[in-house]
């Protein structure tokens, strides 16, 4: 019996590495696409091309049946965010033998939505991107969902990742240079990167998914009691009071539809899955 198609992971960077590790702890095959091998983490079997070159995916096997698409532009440029999600995506789709694709998985970003104003928002919640990365990523959505349809074609809208080599939060923390709102609070989304990977790693398996969930933990947080806590676990001054984060919108993200899917994150509360990574410099 021939062995089964491997997993394409196109774009594999962190999330797609620490995803690769974990189908191959499962029995599976993966590839991973990205444009320097060398990157990879040692074991993983690597294909080196350019998702905006289409020649360069031209060499890719036949067989594929199932892809998770999560490539990282070179800039945060509009240009570079097109080239990547619109002509990448569509690049990768015309290689592949698409009539033969069971399941492609996009990710895209809580950047999709715009300003809640603190409210809660999950996939039912009308898209209103506040800046050209969520309009970009809404479009790629929507080229994905044209070419395989809503039941082959699943988005995971990624919350702010957070784990280790992650350090700006921390290192600013540190030095006395983080600062947030507190009145109106501002709400911290997050998700601890190898629940992202368990989540794409869930999604590529489930036997009859939603077109489109939300990758978040359990508990939004004001983003001024988030900094605090993070402050107490690293023995660093309390964070001082400044505006909150540019272009992304307040808002509090449900994570109810991929729970109840069957996934669960092993970091419910960014505060727990911080102290895991035993920031205390002590």
């Amino acid at each position: 019996m021939p062995a089964a198609a491997p997993v394409l992971i196109a774009g594999c960077g962190d999330v797609g590495m620490r995803l690769a590790a974990l189908l191959q702890a499962q029995g599976q095959r993966v590839l991973c696409l990205r444009r320097n091998v060398a990157a990879l983490a040692p074991g993983l079997p690597g294909f080196a091309a350019d998702l905006a070159d289409a020649a360069s995916l031209r060499a890719l096997p036949r067989g594929i049946r199932r892809v998770v698409f999560l490539p990282a532009p070179l800039a945060r440029e509009a240009v570079a965010y097109r080239t990547v999600y619109l002509a990448g995506l569509a690049n990768l789709l015309d290689a592949l033998d698409e009539p033969a694709l069971q399941r492609c998985v996009l990710v895209t970003s809580s950047a999709v939505y715009g300003e809640h104003a603190g409210a809660w928002v999950d996939e039912d919640t009308p898209p209103a991107p506040l800046g050209f990365n969520g309009a970009i990523l809404l479009q790629a959505e929507a080229l994905l969902h044209a070419r395989l349809g809503a039941s082959r074609g699943v988005v995971l809208r990624l919350a702010g990742l957070y784990g280790p080599g992650r350090t700006q939060l921390l290192d600013n923390l540190r030095n006395g240079t983080a600062r947030a709102p507190r009145d109106p609070p501002f709400y911290a989304n997050r998700i601890q990167v190898d629940d992202a990977a368990a989540a794409l790693a869930h999604l590529l398996a489930l036997p009859d998914p939603a077109s489109v969930y939300l990758g978040v933990d359990d508990t939004p947080l004001p983003l001024h009691e988030l900094y605090a806590a993070l402050a107490q676990q690293l023995r660093a001054p309390a964070p001082g009071i400044g505006p909150p984060p540019p272009g992304i919108g307040n808002k509090r993200l449900r994570n109810a539809r991929l729970r109840a899917s069957g996934w669960a994150p092993r970091w419910p509360d960014t505060r727990a899955g911080y102290a895991a990574l035993r920031v205390d410099p002590a």
